[in-house]
C-alpha cells in the first residue's frame, strides 16, 4: 500500500545519545512501514551504533543553513509556488513569524520547501521526531503538499517551546506521541484534552538488553584495592546535573573507597575536568568519552552504582526519562537520581532506586554513601529495577501502539 511509505523528518541522523529514536524506526520497519528520513543536520558522531546499520531507510538531508545552498532553496521554491497549500504554509510563517521574529523561522520554512519540492515518490504521510524545529519543517511540508502529520514529542523541544507554538502543532498534527507522563499531562493541557494526544514509553529493546546473570561483587568501600564503581553515561550538557553530582562526589567521606566512570561527549567536557581537578578528584576519575552500544553495555556489567543528577534549567531544558537510566536499570545496576520529569515513572525510591531532589550535592552524596557501604541494598534495587524494565519498558509495545496509531488512519484512509 503506497500510503504505508512515510517520511520521517529528524533534526540530525544518526546520533549517538538518541538510540531511542533508531530503535523505534527499526521497530516500524520490521513492522511493515516505508520509510524515508529527511535530517535537518548531518551527523557529528565519529561512532555509531550497530542499530543505525540495520535502519535500512535512505537518508536525505536537507540544507541545514539556506545561504549554503541557494539554488537547492530557490528551485525548490519555484516548484512550490504553483502548489495550491504554498499560500496556506506561508500565512502559517506569517503568523509564527509574528510572534517569533527569527532567521530560525525562515530558515525552517526553507527546509519544508525543499523537502515538498524533493519529495520521495508514493509518499503519504510525514513524522516529525521533536516537536520543535523538525515538526515546524513538518508541519509546513504538510501544508505545502497537502498530507498529513504526526509527531513524536520528546523532552527538550516540549519544555523549551513556547505554548503557543505547541498548541498550534497540536491541532495541526492528526496526533502526538511522548514518552513521559509529565509531558503527556502539559501537552493534553496544550491541546485543551484532545485525545489526539497519546502516553508512548520509548522502551528498550530487551534482546539488545538481555539478562545480566552474573553476581556483582560484593565490596563496601572499606578496602582501597577494591573500590566500588559508579558509573554515568550521559552527554556533557548543563541539564545531566555533572557539576552536581561532582560536587557530590567531593562530599563523600575520605575512607570510602571508589571511582567515578563518565561515558559521553558533549560541550561541557572541558569544564567539568577543570572542575573535577579543583575538587580534588582527578585520581577516582575516568572520562572515556562517547562509546558504542556494546561497549556501553559492558561498562553497564562492571559497574556498581548508575549516577544521573538531571536538573531543569533556566530556559526549562530537561531530560525525559533518560533512556540510559532504564538501560542501567536492565543490567540489575542500582540507580540515583532525581525526582524530575519522568525519572519517578521508573525509580520509586528505596523500592528501585534512590530518588533525591535535584541540585542537591548534599542529598546526594548521602545517597551514594548509602549504596556504596550496603552491596545488599544494591543487589536489591538492582533486582527491583530490572523487573520494572522487563515488565514495563519492552520496547515492543510501544512499537505496537505506533504501529496501531498509524494503520487507524491507513483504514480511515481506504
Amino acid at each position: 500500500m503506497q500510503h504505508r511509505k512515510i517520511v520521517v523528518v529528524l533534526k540530525g541522523y544518526p546520533r549517538l545519545s538518541e538510540t531511542f529514536i533508531a530503535q523505534e524506526l527499526l521497530g516500524l520497519e520490521r513492522a511493515g512501514f516505508d520509510l524515508i528520513l529527511f535530517a535537518l543536520r548531518r551527523p557529528t558522531d565519529a561512532k555509531r551504533h550497530p542499530v543505525h546499520d540495520e535502519i535500512k531507510a535512505p537518508v536525505h538531508y536537507l540544507p541545514e543553513y539556506l545561504h549554503r545552498e541557494p539554488l537547492r532553496v530557490l528551485r525548490s521554491l519555484f516548484a512550490c509556488l504553483p502548489r495550491p497549500g504554498f499560500w496556506r504554509a506561508l500565512k502559517s510563517l506569517a503568523a509564527d513569524i509574528r510572534r517569533d521574529f527569527t532567521r530560525n523561522r525562515a530558515r525552517r520554512f526553507g527546509q519544508a520547501l525543499v523537502l515538498a519540492a524533493e519529495w520521495p515518490q508514493d509518499a503519504g504521510w510525514l513524522h516529525a521526531h521533536f516537536a520543535h524545529t523538525p515538526a515546524s519543517v513538518t508541519r509546513y511540508a504538510s501544508q505545502l503538499r497537502g498530507l498529513p502529520w504526526s509527531c513524536s514529542a520528546h523532552a527538550k523541544d516540549i519544555w523549551t517551546s513556547a505554548d503557543w507554538d505547541l498548541a498550534g502543532k497540536l491541532s495541526s498534527a492528526r496526533w502526538t506521541v511522548t514518552c513521559t507522563k509529565t509531558g503527556f499531562d502539559h501537552l493534553k493541557k496544550l491541546a485543551n484534552g484532545s485525545s489526539s494526544v497519546h502516553l508512548s514509553y520509548h522502551g528498550l529493546d530487551l534482546d539488545r538488553f538481555g539478562s545480566f546473570g552474573e553476581a556483582r561483587k560484593q565490596h563496601d568501600g572499606s578496602a582501597p584495592a577494591e573500590p566500588v564503581m559508579i558509573l554515568s553515561v550521559g552527554r556533557a550538557v548543563e541539564k545531566k546535573g555533572y557539576d552536581t553530582l561532582l560536587e557530590a562526589l567531593a562530599l563523600l567521606p575520605g575512607d570510602l573507597a571508589w571511582r567515578f566512570e563518565h561515558i559521553g561527549g558533549g560541550e561541557e567536557l572541558k569544564r567539568l575536568k577543570a572542575l573535577a581537578q579543583r575538587l580534588g578528584l582527578n585520581g577516582r576519575v575516568s572520562w572515556k568519552g562517547a562509546l558504542a552500544q556494546e561497549e556501553v553495555l559492558e561498562h553497564y556489567r562492571s559497574a556498581d552504582i548508575f549516577a544521573l543528577a538531571c536538573r531543569i534549567t533556566a530556559d526549562g531544558d530537561r531530560d525525559g526519562l533518560p533512556n540510559v537510566l532504564v538501560e542501567a536499570a536492565s543490567q540489575r545496576l542500582a540507580c540515583v537520581s532525581t525526582d524530575i520529569s519522568g525519572v519517578p515513572e521508573l525509580l520509586s525510591s528505596d523500592e528501585t532506586g534512590l530518588l533525591i531532589p535535584s541540585e542537591n550535592p548534599t542529598a546526594l552524596a548521602q545517597a551514594l554513601e548509602r549504596l556504596i557501604r550496603d552491596p545488599v541494598l544494591r543487589a536489591r534495587l538492582g533486582d527491583a529495577a530490572e523487573r520494572r524494565v522487563r515488565s514495563n519498558f519492552d520496547h515492543v509495545a510501544g512499537i505496537g501502539q505506533l504501529k496501531e496509531l498509524f494503520e487507524r488512519e491507513w483504514r480511515a484512509a481506504e
